[in-house]
């Protein structure tokens, strides 16, 4: 029951109508019997400062943050979290009496799946497909994680390697064509091996990066960070080559439940928001 107490939570984007968060954070809520309200808020780009501003002097306690604000709602914070300055990205913001902190939570989420499978990346071989705004909490993930090499296999090298250069800073990240034969080399002493690329997601499901099966190594573990379909073309043929496989609803989840923690303090209910998340997905 919403009261007077009740602490305000939301997402903001444009669109937002499409968000899965409002599903995922209340169903947490909910399940802890937190005295909070989480809402999907339409913010217009130009409407950003606005707002902010806004969200700050209603007390918001937080609010996450999705297209097309992640990195322009930045200098209208009062502190970046280190991560989230390197991805270049906020997806959490936390209000501590008027003080905006921003963070990123995507990296945590995509992390969350390996930590609960007990994949240690420490000095591992990382392989992911593709280079763009998905890809970089991903790669900060496996560098704080201690991976031995991030290797990014693209289509475009040239357009991939200010992004290898920007995180060099951090850890070893290099750039591959995904169909040159130094990339097959990769690919057969890869730990793991993910995808960043929206190849397969609804509705185009028969699309997928170019992967010479063959070429992976056997018991590398293969990751798709799309969640729509549950199992994509790119992590069906990764099964049935016998590659243990996960796909993107943790890591969404993840990110959820690292940001409620950031507001409230409590540990979530990472599997009832997974199991949320599901029924929302069947239900559409």
């Amino acid at each position: 029951m919403i009261t007077g107490t009740t602490q305000n939570l939301g997402v903001i984007g444009w669109p937002i109508a499409h968000s899965l968060s409002p599903v995922l954070q209340n169903a947490a809520i909910d399940k802890s019997n937190l005295d909070y309200n989480y809402t999907a808020l339409p913010v217009q780009p130009e409407d950003l400062p606005a707002a902010v501003a806004g969200l700050k002097a209603l007390h918001y306690r937080g609010w996450n943050v999705t297209i097309p604000h992640k990195s322009a709602i930045m200098p209208l914070l009062d502190e970046i979290d280190e991560a989230a300055k390197i991805i270049g990205a906020v997806n959490t913001v936390v209000n501590d009496n008027g003080k905006l902190t921003g963070y990123n939570t995507d990296c945590l989420g995509f992390m969350g799946a390996l930590v609960s499978r007990k994949i240690d990346m420490s000095n591992k071989l990382a392989v992911l497909l593709g280079a763009g705004g998905a890809a970089r909490a991903v790669i900060w993930g496996l560098i704080k994680a201690g991976a031995g090499e991030v290797v990014l296999g693209v289509r475009n090298p040239a357009k991939a390697q200010p992004l290898a250069d920007e995180f060099s800073a951090y850890g070893k990240v290099t750039v591959c064509h995904w169909e040159d034969a130094a990339f097959a080399e990769k690919l057969q002493a890869a730990d793991i091996l993910v995808n960043t690329t929206p190849l397969g997601m609804t509705p185009k499901v028969e699309e997928c990066p170019p992967v010479d099966w063959s070429k992976v190594k056997a018991d590398a573990f293969v990751y798709d960070i799309i969640y729509t379909p549950a199992e994509t073309r790119f992590l069906r043929e990764a099964r049935e080559h016998g590659h243990k496989t996960v796909n993107g609803e943790e890591m969404l989840a993840g990110q959820g439940a690292a940001a409620l923690k950031m507001w409230t303090g409590i540990e979530p209910d990472l599997s009832c928001m997974q199991e949320a998340l599901r029924q929302a997905l069947t239900d559409k």
